[in-house]
């Protein structure tokens, strides 16, 4: 099982830090190099650059939770949310479908009326 795993290029593992201004505010933010990727293209996906999309889910955090305690998770947990939803088909793959059309549902309604 193991070898699954640790067969993965080192370098998906490998984090760097990358400067995000936040309304403004520089704020640097330390991720592994497979969540910056991922991040890309999520961020593509709708038009966004990465910092557009970290302002975004910034600001959406805040104003529904009030407070972000650590936002390299936060960031981290989406990456992996949208990885699994893609892959149980509640995100639909094509990536020509931007997620932000998907907002208004929560995603087993939004994937089951791109279906129909």
């Amino acid at each position: 099982m193991c070898q699954v795993f640790i067969s993965a290029d080192p370098q998906l593992w490998a984090h760097r830090a990358r400067s995000i201004r936040l309304h403004g505010v520089a704020t640097s933010i330390r991720l592994e190099n497979l969540f910056w990727q991922v991040l890309d293209d999520i961020a593509a996906r709708d038009g966004y650059s990465v910092p557009q999309l970290c302002t975004r889910l910034y600001d959406e955090l805040i104003a529904e939770r009030g407070a972000v305690e650590n936002f390299s998770s936060f960031l981290r947990v989406c990456c992996t949310r949208y990885l699994a939803l893609q892959l149980s088909g509640e995100i639909p793959q094509d990536v020509r479908i931007p997620i932000r059309s998907l907002a208004a549902q929560p995603p087993a309604e939004a994937a089951a009326a791109l279906r129909h």
